[in-house]
């Protein structure tokens, strides 16, 4: 069995393993055969070909090999680090993005982790103690996140070195190592809070609402962060308040202020303090409460208050909605799916959690320069289309379900059109998630701009149909629900991003169409339905070719 370096790293720290009580040689034991099996997870389109580079890659991590977007992503963000000497704003506002990005890839992606419990049917039948395996839990989300975390701090670093000094570069390092234990350990926390007080379906249904809560939580935390320094300013000065020792970036931002700088003030000091004690306390208190953690997790697997599925609503959306009874049934189906996949919630509803704040920040953004009323009578609805962001990863998940290997039924049933199919599954994704997203975030939109906007809502809302086809097309290469949630692999992501650049265009010609002419609004209108009525009829197999 390979033997990954980060494990001889590990290797050396073994003293420190065993003095916290962990049994050192399963915990690695358990972190290398996880190492190995995620090395083995390759693209789906991969998995039917010979050919030896195929093979080759089948030993090769495909999570690292796709961190290079990240790379990129950083080096703009490398910007904030290299231009001033602001300290406390730079890398205040650097470790917020930084914050951000990683909780978020960590309550989407890494999650499912977190929440594991299929690792106690094996593991818990050998001599392994709790803590032993929570750690290896632990570690093994945290190498991810150091991979995720440098990839997206690798050029600021690079940057910090050469503009700043050696200094600068160990300290941001540092910071870098400890808000990576913090995210991940301060997230395993609160999990343990909410499997404390539920069990069962409620369970994971509020652990899905937690996820939600989160992202906006850290949407709103950076905003709240901007606000923090007075712009009025060039030099952006910290004027303290109480309530900043609650925003965790500043937390990172202001050693460099005190150890570099050497600012004395009382406020500095503690915010560092608080920097470095926080992530110690938090790791320490997780090791100690990995037994309750891991004995908690079993919550999920209970099964308590079944709940009544509100299946009429379903039937009559999907006759209200489906044209064919094979459309209907799919449609139905597609919606039962949707509602008991833990890991499609998992992945998804951190996307909608953004999609349904976005359009609002960016229009709170704008108060600092304008009245409401300016707002009220300009066009700043157009922000709107930012709810259009989930739509690609939407339908990207409707690829995937854990009970994948049923997807044998395709075969066994007797299906006239295979468009059927994925016209069902879509308006289920559409009637479940992007209408009632739409229609909230419309409705508030409406309430501040007033009913002037309702055809351009209207032509917003055929734009996502239309996107929606366009992603099916781009992303859909299977049989809905037919692969496995460990095929999900960056490439995926990467083309999620690029289809955002139709959207993008959607809202431009939007734009041009409402500047340019006097009812150029409705006459996009009319071209737009047009369009929807022959994509949706002729972007789908018209003949049963299912072929898994």
């Amino acid at each position: 069995m390979k033997n990954f370096r980060v494990l001889k790293f590990l290797d050396r720290c073994k003293g420190l393993f065993e003095k916290l009580g962990v049994d050192y040689e399963k915990m690695r034991s358990i972190l290398q055969v996880k190492l190995v099996m995620d090395s083995r997870k390759v693209p789906t389109i991969l998995a039917g070909s010979g050919n030896q580079k195929n093979k080759k890659s089948e030993n090769e991590n495909q999570f690292i090999k796709s961190l290079w977007i990240y790379v990129i992503l950083g080096g703009f963000m490398a910007v904030v680090v290299a231009k001033g000497n602001n300290y406390m704003l730079q890398m205040s506002l650097f470790f917020g993005v930084l914050i951000f990005m990683i909780l978020t890839s960590l309550v989407s992606d890494f999650s499912s982790v977190l929440l594991d419990t299929r690792d106690k049917t094996i593991i818990y039948s050998k001599p392994v103690d709790r803590r032993t395996m929570g750690m290896a839990k632990f570690l093994h989300i945290f190498i991810y996140m150091f991979y995720l975390t440098m990839a997206i701090t690798g050029p600021a670093l690079a940057v910090s070195l050469i503009r700043h000094g050696i200094g600068f570069f160990i300290l941001f390092l540092a910071e870098i190592i400890l808000i990576d234990v913090f995210v991940v350990v301060l997230t395993a926390l609160l999990y343990l809070v909410i499997l404390r007080f539920f069990d069962g379906e409620r369970l994971k249904d509020i652990i899905n609402y937690f996820q939600i809560g989160l992202t906006v939580a850290m949407t709103l935390g950076y905003q709240l962060l901007i606000r923090v320094f007075d712009f009025m300013d060039a030099s952006a000065v910290l004027e303290p308040e109480w309530w900043h020792y609650f925003i965790i970036p500043i937390w990172y931002g202001a050693p460099f202020e005190w150890i570099l700088k050497g600012v004395t003030n009382g406020y500095y000091t503690l915010f560092s303090v608080f920097a470095v004690i926080v992530p110690l306390i938090s790791i320490f208190l997780y090791i100690k409460l990995i037994p309750l953690y891991e004995r908690s997790l079993q919550r999920l697997t209970s099964v308590s208050g079944s709940r009544k599925k509100k299946k009429r609503f379903t039937t009559w959306s999907a006759k209200v909605l489906c044209k064919s009874r094979e459309e209907q049934i799919f449609f139905r189906f597609a919606a039962d799916m949707m509602a008991n996949e833990r890991d499609f919630k998992l992945k998804l509803y951190p996307g909608l959690g953004i999609s349904l704040i976005l359009p609002f920040f960016l229009i709170f953004n704008a108060l600092d320069g304008s009245s409401l009323d300016e707002i009220k009578n300009s066009r700043m609805y157009y922000n709107m289309y930012f709810s259009g962001m989930v739509i690609p990863t939407l339908v990207m998940m409707l690829n995937y379900s854990k009970n994948f290997k049923a997807a044998w039924i395709y075969k066994m049933i007797p299906i006239r059109a295979e468009g059927s199919i994925y016209k069902g599954v879509l308006k289920a994704g559409i009637a479940r998630y992007l209408f009632p997203l739409f229609l909230f975030v419309g409705m508030l939109f409406i309430s501040l701009f007033g009913f002037r906007i309702l055809p351009d809502l209207t032509v917003m809302f055929l734009g996502f149909l239309l996107f929606v086809v366009l992603c099916f097309k781009s992303l859909s290469s299977d049989m809905p629900f037919s692969e496995a949630f460990e095929a999900i692999q960056q490439n995926e992501g990467i083309k999620t991003f690029l289809l955002l650049t139709f959207l993008l265009l959607l809202a431009a010609l939007h734009f041009s169409a409402a500047y340019l002419f006097e009812y150029g609004v409705y006459i996009y209108l009319i071209l737009l339905f047009i369009i929807n009525l022959i994509a949706w009829k002729w972007s789908f197999p018209t003949k049963n070719k299912i072929d898994l």
